[in-house]
């Protein structure tokens, strides 16, 4: 069973790291970009090596692309990748509603390393 790849979008630098180590530290190999088109880069540099990321992680206020428009694009792109958004703002949260059929989950900030780790964890369990 090989590990599970996480692609993270994150603009702000320390969050961006903290996440990036935790899930590390969980055993997820993981790649972080710092906005939405990055991401999308990301994305299109694994399928055009044969990889593929098991999961988005993404913040929904960023410059260049919000997170909800990279969902959107990246999960046209790669239907069977899980999409977990995070956000501080719980108005951000209702926007997000509306995508209930591509978003896996959505993780309000301030998370704990537990919750982050849990909650990505059983994104990525097979369904029973």
């Amino acid at each position: 069973m090989s590990m599970s790849q996480i692609l993270i979008a994150e603009d702000e630098p320390s969050v961006r790291e903290f996440l990036t180590r935790a899930l590390k530290g969980a055993g997820f190999a993981v790649d972080a970009a710092a906005d939405g088109s990055e991401a999308l880069s990301a994305l299109a540099t694994a399928s055009e090596r044969g990889r593929r990321y098991d999961m988005l992680l993404t913040d929904i206020l960023m410059p260049v692309m919000d997170g909800i428009s990279l969902a959107l694009t990246a999960s046209q792109r790669v239907p069977e990748m899980k999409i977990m958004l995070m956000t501080g703002y719980s108005d951000q949260r209702e926007r997000a509603h509306g995508l209930d059929a591509i978003i896996d989950d959505i993780l309000l900030k301030p998370f704990t390393l537990e919750e982050l780790t849990s909650r990505v964890t059983q994104t990525l369990a097979p369904a029973a």
